[in-house]
């Protein structure tokens, strides 16, 4: 008796304990956007203070410029990349890279251009794409990794950065197909060469959804992905929070599964970043090529 109500008084404690860290700790502050940063327990920004922007307002529109968490991520990105990519490129030229950070970059921008833009588009016309499409890819990929890392937030899980991203690819593609055929060579690769003409009113209004359900499709699958991930781990964390109630020995189960998840998500990073490109790819070689 005197046990039970000893190991129910802890309880009771540790329960208490844990609901005082859940209110100065926002454990969803890490996947979705707000207006903080949370850095580390009990060491929180306000983000609107670091740089007060006004509401904009354009008649009975009302714009909020102010930053969020997921624009102040997309900013560390592209200010690691822009350091990193500095630091490779600044390395003694040589035809051997030498060097992990510059041996890094080389493998996958060598593999990104003979595997896949030169594979699908060929070299003539793959290389007038390839600053785009690297772009692209190393900057997804930061992002996705940024939010692995503790007190940071992976902006890729944000629909408003993912459907900013496809809509790059949607006006790279429809300025590519303009850019080699004309606007009107364009919109006539629209329609299937060779198709009758009595089905051009049924095959033109698909093919223009299919122009908007392409980067659609692209905003999701990213979004879908890199958001799921997370709220993975952030459910074996609860586990391993709620089982330590308990025992000790019981958290070891969940805490093993949020490792094996959270290295999962690196890989996951890496593979998300190559199919927004792989398919951004195939849709411009398409717009370049309507025939194929």
């Amino acid at each position: 008796m005197f046990l039970a109500t000893t190991h129910a008084a802890e309880t009771a404690a540790a329960a208490e304990a844990a609901a005082e860290h859940g209110e100065t700790l926002d454990p969803l502050s890490h996947i979705f956007n707000s207006e903080y940063w949370e850095l580390t327990h009990g060491l929180r920004v306000n983000i609107h203070d670091l740089l007060p922007l006004p509401t904009l307002r354009l008649g009975a529109l009302e714009i909020d410029l102010s930053l969020s968490l997921h624009v102040v991520m997309l900013w560390v990105a592209a200010l690691l990349l822009w350091l990193l990519l500095a630091a490779a490129a600044r390395r003694e030229e040589a035809h051997v890279p030498r060097g992990r950070l510059r041996n890094f970059f080389e493998a996958i921008v060598v593999f990104l251009r003979d595997e896949v833009v030169y594979n699908v588009m060929g070299p003539e016309v793959g290389r007038r794409y390839m600053p785009f499409l690297m772009t692209l890819f190393f900057f997804i990929l930061f992002n996705n990794l940024l939010g692995l890392v503790p007190g940071m937030a992976a902006a890729t899980g944000n629909l408003n950065v993912t459907g900013t991203l496809a809509a790059f690819t949607l006006v790279m593609t429809q300025g590519s197909g303009i850019r080699e055929h004309g606007l009107a060579g364009h919109l006539r690769g629209l329609v299937p060469p060779g198709m009758p003409i009595l089905l051009a009113p049924v095959m033109l209004p698909i093919e223009i959804m299919g122009m908007f359900t392409k980067p659609f499709a692209l905003t999701v699958r990213l979004f879908a992905n890199m958001i799921a991930g997370h709220i993975i781990i952030l459910a074996f964390f609860g586990l391993i929070f709620s089982l330590s109630l308990k025992s000790i020995y019981w958290s070891v189960l969940p805490w093993a599964g949020a490792v094996a998840i959270s290295a999962f998500e690196i890989f996951v990073s890496f593979l998300q970043a190559f199919i927004f490109v792989f398919l951004s790819t195939i849709f411009i070689h398409q717009a370049v090529h309507p025939e194929h």
